[in-house]
């Protein structure tokens, strides 16, 4: 029978290798202030002059949270081949390029199919024509719908130990729990902390700016894939269903997805997957 000293030792010996343990454990969850970006536009010097005025700059109504950025003053119809949107806000200071950020909701109501893009990827993306004071303009290409993403300084990123580029997950808590899945960081000396999702996301889960979400690092097997049909734990870009839908893939931009060959994509599922720029690699069953 063990004497009193020895148990002692041993349950000392346990608490120092737990404690050891906790602290070389990596942190994996912190909390990230969420902002909610409503529809807006981004504009280039040039087509600042040409809706609203030779000479005009744009003016700051309300400073915005990433340092250097504001709402201005001004505002621009966008109109589409079903629907026209007033009073959209332009964003400032003036940009390289003219960008148009919508959600899906007010793409239903201009009538155009906007791809799922990071900010500045608009190439062959939809478009629109802006209608200004002093003038319109038609643009070829220009419209997204902003693809969820943090911005945070170097030194967050640090602390947060993410990378610029790396995909992680949100969780949020509340009357309508959600979590947001493949959330691209971005990361710079101009950045401070916030996430930043669109209108259509935060009414699904009840938030409001000044909510915050619980960051974890996405791991190959800590992805889940809902269906309304069963519940699969799958790789990271790894779909195991019978069938694909759109909604399915609009996390995937510009990635490969590996599906079994048993698997079958909707009509609209294939168009997204072209707009998308999606690559997709089938498996053998196994």
């Amino acid at each position: 029978m063990m004497n009193q000293q020895a148990i002692e030792q041993i349950v000392n010996e346990v608490i120092a290798e737990l404690l050891h343990t906790k602290q070389e454990a990596p942190i994996t969850q912190y909390d990230i202030p969420i902002g909610i970006s409503a529809r807006h536009i981004h504009l280039k010097q040039e087509h600042v002059e040409h809706l609203f005025g030779k000479g005009e700059q744009l003016t700051a109504k309300k400073m915005l949270s990433q340092p250097g950025q504001f709402a201005a003053n001004e505002t621009l119809m966008v109109v589409g081949p079903k629907g026209s949107i007033s009073n959209v806000r332009v964003l400032g200071p003036a940009r390289s390029l003219t960008q148009v950020e919508v959600s899906h909701t007010d793409a239903i109501a201009l009538g155009i199919q906007p791809p799922i893009r990071e900010s500045g990827n608009i190439a062959g993306s939809a478009s629109c024509t802006l209608v200004g004071p002093k003038g319109s303009l038609y643009l070829h290409e220009g419209v997204i719908i902003a693809q969820a993403h943090i911005h945070m300084s170097p030194e967050e990123a640090s602390e947060l130990t993410v990378f610029d580029g790396e995909y992680v997950s949100i969780k949020t808590q509340g009357i309508r729990p959600v979590t947001f899945h493949h959330v691209k960081v971005r990361v710079s000396e101009r950045y401070r902390l916030e996430m930043h999702i669109d209108t259509d996301e935060a009414n699904a889960g009840f938030l409001k700016s000044g909510a915050t979400g619980t960051l974890v690092k996405e791991n190959k097997e800590e992805l889940t894939y809902n269906s309304s049909q069963k519940t699969t734990i799958v790789q990271a870009n790894e779909i195991n269903e019978r069938i694909i839908t759109e909604k399915d893939l609009l996390a995937f931009q510009g990635q490969t997805i590996i599906v079994p060959r048993f698997t079958r994509f909707t009509a609209l599922a294939m168009d997204a997957v072209v707009t998308l720029g999606i690559t997709i690699e089938y498996k053998d069953e196994g």
